[in-house]
């Protein structure tokens, strides 16, 4: 109901990480021996900052947070900035921007373990060595990570995703079936047109790291462990009437006839601040309600 408020020169995580991914993009191309051809190739980056078994074997770990920022072209960048844009704006103002930047890039740290985890299991000599074996880079595991996020907490919201320019229609439990099964293909067949040039096990690892993460929203287990709430007191409960059903100190239709700003400053803003601070799964019942009946003020002609 209301956009995230970023005053005072205060932007938001997701434009952060975007202007991140551009600026790095930029001055990949510029050290690069042919910037000409923005495909960006130092070997400089692809060896200590792109992650590698090598690098993972030389005690090189910061690569499981570098290799994000690195993009192996114009259109791999876009990709991920496009993916990064639509879901994670959402993602940010559900989660807030700590939890939304720490699901990022803790899905793209154990996206990047699967896949060292696959080079190490299928070393050089074996058949899946153009797959595995070689440097990665770029933000696609934390980019599923996201999606995976974002289609177990809204699994029937509709989306519409460009398929070669042509849309289509699904639903986000659709998206995540179809981004497993597409990671999945590749895994097995990794010299088909599925496989390529891409860490389909990277993106499983991302995928199933934001899984794991709204499942333990769900659970309760996320706030218990890392961001204890501490619970406000309960205000007194008002006796209503006959045939009003009383909540959170007034009754609903006192509350639905409270001036519309007046009740969006004194009781909606807070709720807003604390979806920000703390992700919209730390509401409780009586702040849902609350939210509820905005909507409906909102709605009203």
């Amino acid at each position: 109901m209301r956009a995230p408020d970023y005053s005072g020169g205060r932007w938001s995580m997701t434009t952060i990480l975007l202007i991140a991914y551009a600026s790095i993009f930029v001055l990949e191309v510029l050290l690069s021996p042919s910037p000409g051809m923005l495909r960006p190739n130092n070997p400089f980056f692809n060896e200590y900052f792109a992650l590698s078994l090598y690098g993972m074997e030389h005690g090189y770990l910061w690569q499981l947070v570098t290799y994000q920022f690195l993009h192996g072209g114009v259109m791999h960048l876009l990709g991920n900035c496009m993916a990064i844009f639509f879901i994670g704006r959402e993602m940010e103002m559900v989660l807030g921007g700590k939890k939304y930047l720490a699901l990022l890039l803790v899905s793209g740290i154990v996206g990047g373990l699967f896949q060292m985890l696959a080079a190490w299991m299928w070393p050089t000599s074996w058949f899946f060595t153009n797959n595995f074996g070689a440097p990665v880079v770029g933000a696609s595991a934390g980019a599923f990570g996201l999606v995976a996020a974002f289609c177990m907490l809204f699994p029937d919201r509709e989306l519409i995703m460009f398929f070669y320019f042509f849309p289509v229609k699904m639903r986000a439990t659709t998206l995540l079936a179809l981004c497993a099964a597409l990671a999945l293909l590749g895994f097995m067949f990794p010299e088909s047109i599925l496989g390529g040039n891409i860490a389909h096990v990277a993106h499983m690892g991302g995928m199933l790291t934001g899984i794991f993460y709204v499942r333990q929203i769900r659970q309760g287990r996320w706030f218990q462990m890392k961001n204890p709430l501490r619970r406000s007191e309960p205000r007194p409960m008002v006796t209503a009437p006959a045939g009003r059903k009383s909540i959170w100190g007034a009754s609903r239709e006192r509350l639905a006839e409270e001036p519309t700003e007046q009740f969006m400053k004194n009781e909606v803003d807070p709720i807003l601040d604390k979806i920000t601070a703390h992700g919209i799964h730390s509401l409780t019942d009586r702040e849902r309600k609350i939210l509820e009946t905005a909507r409906k003020k909102i709605n009203r002609p």
